[in-house]
């Protein structure tokens, strides 16, 4: 399958199962100020008639912010989902599940718009998004 780039990443779904789907409430992971947001849609992902998109760990998605900041709220903004619950498969063999869905604010472009991300983020998002694995500090 060839990769493209668009929106400041690689895009290759690497058979990673998809844990949340568009109106899912997520927690937020960095200090952008922003602690809750729902899932709006998912850029580049085609489903069929009636069928909700669905976005994995490393998937970009669009969410509006419902709890946070005064500024923040009620914002349309750019996430990547760095955690999720339900358990994906590694290439390896390995299952990986976390304990909570979460997604890192980020800009059109990629640059995550807080400082510091808070617990650990999956192996998948940190090679999609180098410039979240920059600011975390577990990789799972």
């Amino acid at each position: 399958m060839p990769k493209k780039k668009k929106y400041g990443a690689v895009i290759s779904r690497l058979g990673v199962n998809e844990g949340l789907q568009v109106g899912s409430y997520v927690g937020v992971a960095d200090n952008s100020g922003a602690k809750e947001v729902m899932i709006i849609n998912v850029p580049l992902y085609k489903t069929r008639l009636r069928q909700l998109p669905r976005a994995g760990v490393g998937d970009l998605v669009v969410v509006t912010v419902k709890k946070g900041n005064v500024q923040l709220r009620r914002q349309v903004v750019y996430a990547v989902v760095v955690r999720q619950r339900r358990p994906f498969r590694r290439p390896d063999g390995t299952w990986v599940a976390f304990e909570d869905n979460a997604v890192v604010l980020v800009n059109q472009d990629g640059t995550p718009r807080g400082t510091e991300i808070r617990g650990p983020i999956a192996r998948e998002a940190a090679e999609r998004w180098p410039r979240l694995a920059k600011l975390a500090t577990i990789i799972v």
